[in-house]
């Protein structure tokens, strides 16, 4: 009985991979989604779920973390315009992805990356550095564009038709719509975005925390603290994470632990804040400042707030002097 071929695809349920999956799908491999997942992008989706569920493939949750942070100290091809390492993760990405061929019984690994979409990641040179970096060669298939590009293993083993491969290459996705009705895809996620990395306004935030020496796993709390918080920065190493909705509130208090500062309201509604670092009494003194400036008071009436569970009296605060301060410590898009 013949050995049923199959694949694995980097997957994370956009257009470009979904229609990957497809094109090679319909040549009658069996292909297995895995949907990476960093503390930046991936992770468990009803958009990924329903465009696996729409293509017949299994789907597979990969949690690469750790390596991915350990990958974004020293990325071997640098950064982007932010702080995407795009050439360095999609290396790693399919580096995994080999390791992983033997589990699931698979002989090669596809993507949807197209040429020249993303000038400086999907050119030909950055391609081929992905093939290189990752170790993985010529067991990297690419059915959008494989036309355009040298022959894979799965197609020098006739795993694959090359002729049923695609050419598609360039920023336009006018051929992907076209696919899309083709083959009746629908529900689709909007092309584009994803990556927090990619994110001006979130990289300069990271930034910092990499210039302060805490771009570590053991530190990794704080990339999901300033995605959805104010962010202070009083000194090095000394942050404040300030709640602006209940998203940003939750989040605080899912880290609060691993804090050295807390402060919630006494008897009155406010953001939630958590402190990283060595705080002064001073500091202390404009943080409760801060809470009662946020609060429904906006400052201009007495308060109590509980400071790490000891219950404090908040004065009306100088407006002009913590507004002042605020402009000076808190991190905001350039």
């Amino acid at each position: 009985m013949e050995k049923k071929i199959k694949a694995l695809a980097l997957f994370s349920g956009g257009l470009d991979s979904a229609l990957a999956v497809k094109v090679v799908k319909d040549q009658g491999v069996e292909v297995i989604g895995l949907n990476f997942v960093s503390h930046f992008f991936g992770g468990k989706n009803e958009k990924a779920e329903s465009m696996a569920k729409q293509l017949g493939i299994q789907l597979e949750y990969i949690d690469f973390k750790k390596r991915h942070t350990d990958m974004m100290q020293n990325p071997v091809y640098g950064r982007g315009k932010n702080m995407n390492p795009c050439i360095d993760c999609h290396s790693l990405m399919f580096k995994i992805a080999g390791e992983l061929l033997e589990k699931y019984d698979a002989q090669f690994v596809i993507s949807g990356e197209v040429l020249g979409q993303r000038p400086m990641s999907q050119n030909s040179a950055a391609l081929e550095k992905v093939k290189v970096l990752s170790g993985m060669d010529d067991l990297i298939l690419r059915p959008l564009s494989a036309k355009l590009l040298p022959p894979s293993r799965a197609e020098i083993e006739g795993w694959v038709d090359r002729e049923k491969l695609l050419d598609i290459q360039g920023r336009s996705r006018a051929v992907q719509m076209e696919l899309t009705e083709k083959y009746g895809l629908v529900e689709y996620p909007t092309p584009g975005g994803g990556c927090l990395l990619t994110d001006p306004a979130y990289s300069d935030r990271l930034e910092i925390i990499e210039k302060d020496g805490l771009m570590d796993e053991e530190h990794s709390y704080l990339f999901h603290l300033i995605k959805k918080t104010r962010f202070y920065r009083l000194g090095e190493r000394k942050y404040l994470f300030i709640g602006r909705d209940e998203e940003g509130n939750s989040r605080i208090e899912e880290y609060k632990e691993k804090g050295t500062l807390h402060v919630v309201g006494y008897k009155i509604g406010g953001p939630r804040i958590l402190g990283y670092g060595d705080f002064t009494d001073e500091d202390k003194k404009f943080v409760v400042e801060l809470f009662s400036r946020y609060s429904k008071v906006k400052g201009k009436s007495e308060i109590e707030v509980r400071l790490n569970n000891q219950v404090v009296k908040v004065a009306p605060v100088d407006i002009e002097e913590i507004e002042r301060k605020i402009k000076e410590y808190q991190v905001v898009a350039q």
